[in-house]
């Protein structure tokens, strides 16, 4: 788990998801949480950010780490990226959403605000399991009444060049393209939480 360094009083974004947040195949610096600090310090927000990210995680199994994180870091903001796992293991995504639900719940009663990161299947799932598995996330959100980025991939999940060998997880030269994706919903959150501070 990697907390980076910044001021005292700053508020605290905490990233929980799988590899695709985690950093898997890349050096050290690479991946794109590591980019948003970077990208907070020099848009002026003074929020640390801390990756819990795990690679191989499913829904079930962050939520039953989140309350301690919670509780360790004391997050202003969480940032969900979980579901991934879940659909390639063909995962029923009415317990992907239950477990989404019960994040987003934690969180809130910790005094969080939760950004969720959706995520799309490939096609060789069929098209029934990929539309409930896109809805679940879509669901929650509505529900929860949470920011939304539908899909975390989004402007270049056809673009094959853009990653690894194994066609899952996306280069080092994509992840500030996941980041300018995530920075659309995340913005808004971090000048309220900047502005409550």
């Amino acid at each position: 788990m990697l907390l980076f360094a910044g001021a005292a009083q700053a508020a605290t974004i905490l990233v929980w998801g799988d590899s695709l947040s985690a950093g898997y195949g890349l050096k050290a610096g690479e991946a794109w949480p590591t980019l948003l600090q970077t990208r907070l310090a020099r848009e002026g927000f003074r929020h640390t950010v801390v990756n819990g990210s795990v690679s191989g995680e499913t829904s079930a199994g962050g939520r039953s780490r989140l309350p301690a994180a919670l509780e360790r870091h004391k997050p202003d903001i969480l940032i969900l990226e979980l579901g991934a796992n879940d659909g390639l293991r063909g995962l029923q995504p009415g317990l992907l959403a239950e477990n989404l639900k019960a994040m987003i719940a934690e969180a809130q009663a910790a005094g969080a605000r939760t950004l969720l990161l959706g995520m799309q299947m490939p096609p060789n799932y069929g098209p029934a399991y990929r539309r409930r598995f896109e809805e679940a996330f879509a669901d929650v959100a509505s529900s929860a009444q949470v920011p939304f980025v539908p899909f975390l991939l989004d402007g270049f999940a056809d673009r094959p060049e853009m990653f690894l060998t194994d066609g899952i997880h996306p280069t080092a030269e994509a992840q500030l393209l996941v980041l300018d994706t995530v920075w659309k919903g995340l913005k808004p959150l971090l000048q309220e939480t900047a502005a409550q501070r």
